[in-house]
């Protein structure tokens, strides 16, 4: 059974930085797509960033050199280190794993399994 498990969010002033994590387990696949969404108040989900089994990142146009996605394979975790945070970055973050794509795509449906989510927010 899979599980992701978000944690790290917290509260934090534009131009700050912070570090969410995911718990990932209860899969076995040697290819998958791990990837980071978040879901502003009011708004859609959106994809920020992707790393897949290969540590091949891709990231949102938004994103701008801000944010770096990793993973430690010997933990299970995947990380989002978040830098010069703006309250448009104000949101529930949600990490997700993809095991049917041969590529992976920062896209919302692409991803079969979510976290529950972990509640970042950016005061100006």
């Amino acid at each position: 059974q899979v599980q992701l498990m978000e944690s790290g969010g917290g509260s934090v002033q534009a131009g700050g930085s912070l570090r969410v994590s995911c718990a990932a387990s209860g899969y076995t696949s040697s290819r998958y797509c791990l990837g980071w969404f978040r879901q502003p108040p009011g708004k859609r989900r959106e994809g920020v960033a992707s790393i897949d089994s290969d540590g091949t990142t891709g990231y949102a146009d938004f994103v701008e050199g801000r944010f770096t996605a990793s993973k430690d394979v010997a933990k299970n975790t995947l990380y989002l280190q978040m830098n010069s945070l703006k309250p448009d970055d104000t949101a529930m973050y949600y990490c997700a794993l993809d095991l049917r794509h041969p590529e992976c795509l920062i896209m919302v449906d692409e991803y079969n399994y979510y976290g529950q989510g972990t509640q970042v927010t950016v005061s100006s």
